[in-house]
């Protein structure tokens, strides 16, 4: 039984392929394209997840979409009588609409087909992003809660889950949305550009919450749950000014007047970080977290199960998700690798595995390595094609087969104070680079981050770079000792800790950690070993491999970020390519 589940024409368009009940391949469309969160039709990605599970598309049986065009038609036509958004704004809605119900002809032209055989499903957002997480996570039961912007108008929903089924018990409806909140200051404060969310977050820790008492104006929270005051917003009146097709993915502000004249001037990109901007940001962070515990305790009130599993865009709050077990009485959390939109593809195809053809659950999502790998063939291509480049930089090429010779030769370029580039096995699923398209650096040196922003990543100086660090190690380093293999959780380091690592701790002596065992990655975890071995330090500084693009995919575009930054080393695979 092979299913293919897709995320299109929406932003992180991506596919994966599920057979017999196992994850076979997974990845998002942005890291064949090369534009990041690309919105559109996941046509290299769908090729891939089928050549590497050995099918063509009329070889699979089902195809799910984590979209229902047809879902609310009562509730949203309700709200265009009420409140008559702009022409444009549900001209633009109707049209991704219909890209999403004629996703049949898009499959057939696409891949040339004279019909399609396999049975095409479309499954609710939300309940497309609770099954991605809790179809795929280590617990018999679980209380499942996906927050996100807006997906078949609703941007909350809840519930519980056990074995192969999942009750919504409970969902809040557009306009109100958290997502939208954290867009609407995070355009506010100067970020424009789609999935900029993440940058506020790493800002707020220099700020104080001293805003907290106009933010519970815009946001109102009672009895579990919450909702906008819309006076301070656009996107139900004007409409959302979207544009999902064929790129990166935009969304216009969505914050109004009023917002301006409670909170002061807008923040022009261009101008500086003031104290105020960081504040407003601390004060933003402090109320997502109240409405977003306000949710999760509701939850835990009804379940009182132990475990929780979070999906959708706001499960990429790294922050709020590392205070799960200090503001709820949840002992057990999972958070998929890919928790936001992308990962509805794999929610989709677990809900017809498990929702709609009744068959159990087999598989633990533990590791993210589900994209294209390359052979050392292909890394040798891709090298010869650029040796003339490569002499010019003045680059030595040795192949070192042994691989703790590999490890612990790589282990001391990093102890040095090089910047590694680190391209290995399977590219990952989801944003974050978890060792396999990384770049790695040395964790004990204070100046780090000057180093990566003069030589590589060109990014803001108040963001923090994370942690990779050895399992067994975390509650030695970390005052919550915890599985983190997605980078998805923020803790705090111990006190007595942070002068030895501050390359990634941040200002509030937290890091966003990454926990790696051997057996997920037996390479990564052979490196950091022999990092630790070399400096007593069990944790590398990871950071993905790009330069203001999706992460690398290819031996290729390893090789151009490489020459065109001032990385000092590149390893991939068993090759080492060395400046000197």
């Amino acid at each position: 039984m092979i299913i293919l589940g897709i995320n299109a024409h929406h932003a992180d368009a991506s596919a994966a392929i599920v057979v017999d009940g196992k994850l076979v391949a997974a990845a998002e469309e942005e890291r064949f394209r090369r534009l990041k969160h690309w919105a559109g039709f996941p046509s290299a990605a769908i090729e891939y997840c089928l050549a590497e599970a050995g099918v063509g598309i009329n070889d699979v049986d089902h195809i799910a979409v984590n979209r229902d065009p047809n879902a609310r038609l009562i509730q949203r036509a309700k709200f265009l009588v009420k409140n008559r958004p702009s022409l444009g704004a549900v001209k633009r809605r109707l049209e991704n609409r219909a890209k999403i119900r004629d996703l049949k002809t898009e499959l057939v032209e696409t891949f040339r087909l004279d019909s399609l055989k396999p049975a095409l499903h479309h499954v609710e957002h939300h309940r497309a992003h609770l099954a991605s997480s809790f179809f795929v996570a280590p617990f018999e039961e679980a209380a499942v809660l996906s927050i996100d912007g807006f997906g078949d108008f609703v941007s909350s929903m809840w519930g519980v889950a056990r074995g192969n089924h999942i009750e919504v018990l409970g969902e809040i409806g557009f306009p109100h949305s958290l997502g939208i909140f954290y867009t609407a200051m995070t355009q506010y404060l100067g970020f424009p550009h789609y999935g900029d969310e993440y940058k506020v977050m790493g800002l707020a820790p220099y700020g104080q919450p001293s805003f907290l008492k106009e933010m519970r104006d815009i946001v109102h929270v009672e009895n579990g749950r919450f909702a906008l005051n819309l006076d301070y917003f656009t996107h139900h009146t004007a409409g959302l000014d979207m544009t999902w097709q064929g790129g990166s993915p935009t969304i216009g502000p969505v914050f109004s007047e009023k917002l301006v004249e409670l909170l002061g001037p807008v923040r022009d990109p261009r101008d500086p970080m003031e104290q105020r901007h960081k504040d407003l940001a601390a004060s933003m962070q402090a109320m997502f977290e109240e409405a977003y515990f306000a949710l999760a305790n509701a939850l835990h009130a009804k379940t009182k199960l132990s475990a929780l599993c979070l999906a959708g865009g706001c499960g990429y709050n790294s922050v709020a998700n590392g205070l799960v077990f200090d503001r709820s009485p949840y002992r057990d959390l999972y958070i998929q690798a890919a928790a936001g939109d992308a990962g509805g593809a794999i929610g989709a195809a677990y809900w017809v595995w498990n929702e709609t053809l009744h068959q159990p659950r087999g598989f633990v999502m533990d590791h993210a390595y589900w994209g294209p790998q390359y052979d050392d063939d292909a890394v040798d291509r891709a090298v010869a094609a650029r040796k003339a480049d490569l002499d010019e930089a003045h680059c030595t090429i040795e192949r070192v087969h042994d691989e703790r010779a590999l490890c612990a030769r790589t282990a001391a370029q990093v102890a040095e104070g090089n910047v590694v580039g680190w391209f290995q096995g399977r590219m990952e699923w989801g944003p974050r680079a978890l060792g396999n398209r990384s770049i790695v650096c040395d964790p004990r040196r204070a100046n780090m981050k000057d180093i990566l922003n003069q030589k590589i990543k060109r990014r803001e100086s108040f963001r923090p770079f994370a942690p990779s660090i050895l399992r067994d190690a975390v509650g030695d380093w970390f005052e919550t000792d915890y599985d983190v293999p997605f980078m998805l959780q923020v803790y705090q380091i111990r006190e007595e800790k942070r002068a030895q690592i501050p390359a990634v701790t941040h200002v509030n002596g937290s890091g966003r950690l990454q926990s790696v065992t051997e057996a997920q990655n037996p390479r990564y975890y052979h490196l950091i070993e022999a990092f630790r071995d070399a400096t007593g330090i069990p944790i590398v500084l990871n950071t993905s491999f790009n330069e203001n693009e999706p992460v690398v995919n290819n031996p290729a575009e390893a090789l151009d970020c490489f020459l065109r930054t001032k990385m000092d080393l590149l390893v991939m695979g068993d090759l080492m390519i060395q400046r000197v």
